[in-house]
């Protein structure tokens, strides 16, 4: 069984990270493990009209962002790795910065320090130099910023369709795979 963290932050685009919960629920060799923060629970109640027990409801397991002593904030904790989606400019920031102040970044922190694959869906636009920056510190340690943008090349037909794209990508990183269109070549 293969762990997936999943940290939800206060950014828009709650909705790429609820459907990825809905795709790792059909993934059976895929443990998800939620982690979201007040900010994320806003978002989803505002963007989505779901509550945060609707979203727990899709994890396998849930552990509370005050809980930075939780199993996801040691190395000992095997997982394949770990998703913000959506991931707020301030955790990009902490965790640039290597703030652990609580689980999200604390799980990033300790993704980073042992070399697992970290996915950092960014969402602000446009970005200022603190944003770049700290983007590339990210990537300087090994993480990966995935700013979520819709693809056009298979003439997606609603917001459904991108956002599925999107996280079969992202799931794809993971070496998760799911049903979504793929590029054909010409």
């Amino acid at each position: 069984m293969r762990r997936l963290v999943v940290g939800i932050t206060g950014a828009t685009g709650a909705i790429y990270a609820v459907r990825m919960l809905q795709v790792l629920r059909d993934v059976p060799d895929v443990e998800s493990h939620l982690v979201i923060s007040a900010s994320g629970v806003l978002n989803i109640q505002h963007e989505l009209d779901i509550g945060r027990h609707e979203v727990q409801a899709l994890a396998d397991q849930v552990h509370s962002v005050r809980a930075v002593g939780a199993t996801l904030a040691s190395g000992a904790f095997e997982t394949a790795g770990m998703v913000i989606v959506p991931c707020s400019m301030r955790t990009l920031a902490a965790v640039a910065h290597g703030l652990s102040d609580n689980l999200i970044t604390r799980a990033a922190d300790v993704t980073l320090k042992e070399r697992r694959r970290l996915v950092m869906m960014v969402r602000e636009t446009p970005f200022n130099l603190a944003h770049l920056r700290n983007m590339t510190a990210v990537t300087e340690m090994g993480g990966i910023v995935f700013p979520p943008l819709p693809a056009f090349y298979h003439r997606p037909k609603s917001i459904d369709e991108m956002v599925d794209h999107t996280v079969a990508r992202v799931l794809d990183l993971f070496g998760i795979k799911v049903p979504g269109p793929t590029w054909e070549g010409t």
